[in-house]
């Protein structure tokens, strides 16, 4: 039978303005009973759920040997979201700090409950926590730092506490478009992108579940090309129409409308080449997909989606079709460079060499 009791541990509670924070140590042995890590995936209804990427096999299997040698020590504190079953009883106050109070952190434990029912997540820690389930010790208290929060603000602190270790960026623009709360310049300014790039995987158009991310494993398309191509034309093509220069919000779905109605006739031309992954097409490629985002931003910019007379632009990107070698033959650009098929790479120079002579053709 699962065991139900409930852990008191000693803690701080620190204000920081409005927010409270728990400070205080728990054996590390103990954390999987009341904490899980909240992995990143999608429902039926592809709502976005968790954050937190796969476990790292060899980062926990080099943990736990250290942990298991003579003296090891952890000392930085793993970050725990609590939902609002733990709470905080203080006690006797006997300072003049007032931002710091005594107390009993107070933790249900039930082991019973599956992860996703568990009062507690891992925000930062999972590959620490795992290696000190796994050693062969009795016992290995850690640090932690704990704060109460929806699963929403907990996505926008993994983003906060990452910010500066190398976090996959597939994660990173996974997470940004449902995350509140303050984040790094960088990353606010692609949040509208990231979602952008999200609405565009899970839609019926020639993007769906092409683009890869962590829930899209399949995709073959990489994700920053097509945020890139997006962020441009956001801030400075076709797109930023829609953009609310005030507080950096958009109508996504006029954007979305927007996108769409350009990339299907791309993919409906080129449909070989889009129909290919990246290695064996520029056109899914990055330099393709930055390239061509350059000439809807040529063709479309300062027109809404609902006055585009889009079988002109159909026209225009047939009559590209004699001037580009997607998946064979040779790029003949205007000042007499060559270069093979696949000797584009996704490069500043390269994307601009492309994007320069695709725009001119479109133009002409």
């Amino acid at each position: 039978m699962a065991d139900r009791y409930v852990l008191k541990v000693p803690a701080l509670k620190v204000l920081q303005g409005s927010k409270e924070i728990y400070c205080f140590a728990v054996d590390g042995k103990k954390l999987h009973d009341f904490a899980s890590v909240s992995r990143i995936r999608r429902d039926g209804q592809k709502q976005l759920q968790g954050y937190q990427r796969p476990e790292v096999l060899s980062h926990i299997r080099s943990i736990r040997r250290y942990l298991e040698s003579e003296g090891a020590m952890l000392p930085n504190a793993v970050v725990l979201a609590f939902d609002e079953r733990v709470t905080f009883e203080p006690a006797v106050r006997s300072s003049d700090v007032k931002y710091s109070i005594p107390g009993e952190l107070i933790i249900p434990v039930d082991e019973s409950l599956a992860d996703d029912q568990k009062p507690a997540w891992l925000v930062d820690g999972q590959q620490r926590s795992a290696a000190i389930r796994d050693a062969d010790l009795a016992e290995f208290p850690v640090a932690a730092v704990g704060f109460i929060a929806s699963q929403e603000e907990q996505r926008s602190q993994f983003i906060l506490v990452n910010s500066t270790k190398p976090l996959p960026k597939g994660l990173v623009y996974e997470l940004l478009p449902e995350t509140t709360g303050q984040l790094p310049r960088s990353y606010a300014r692609r949040q509208l992108a990231a979602r952008l790039m999200v609405l565009l995987n899970m839609s019926d158009g020639p993007f769906g579940g092409r683009i890869s991310s962590p829930t899209s494993p399949n995709g073959n398309i990489k994700d920053n090309s097509v945020l890139k191509m997006l962020e441009y034309s956001i801030y400075e093509g076709a797109l930023y129409q829609y953009r609310n220069a005030t507080d950096g919000t958009g109508d996504e779905e006029r954007m979305l409308a927007h996108l769409t109605a350009f990339w299907t006739p791309v993919a409906d031309i080129f449909e070989e080449a889009w129909g290919k992954p990246p290695k064996e097409s520029r056109l899914t490629h990055g330099v393709g997909i930055q390239a061509m985002g350059f000439v809807m931003d040529r063709l479309t910019s300062g027109t809404p989606v609902e006055k585009i007379k889009w079988d002109k632009v159909r026209r225009t990107l047939r009559a590209l079709e004699d001037h580009v070698a997607w998946t064979s033959g040779t790029w003949k650009f205007s000042d007499g460079q060559e270069y093979g098929w696949n000797s584009l790479q996704n490069t500043m120079s390269h994307v601009r060499l492309l994007s320069s002579h695709l725009q001119a053709l479109v133009t002409q």
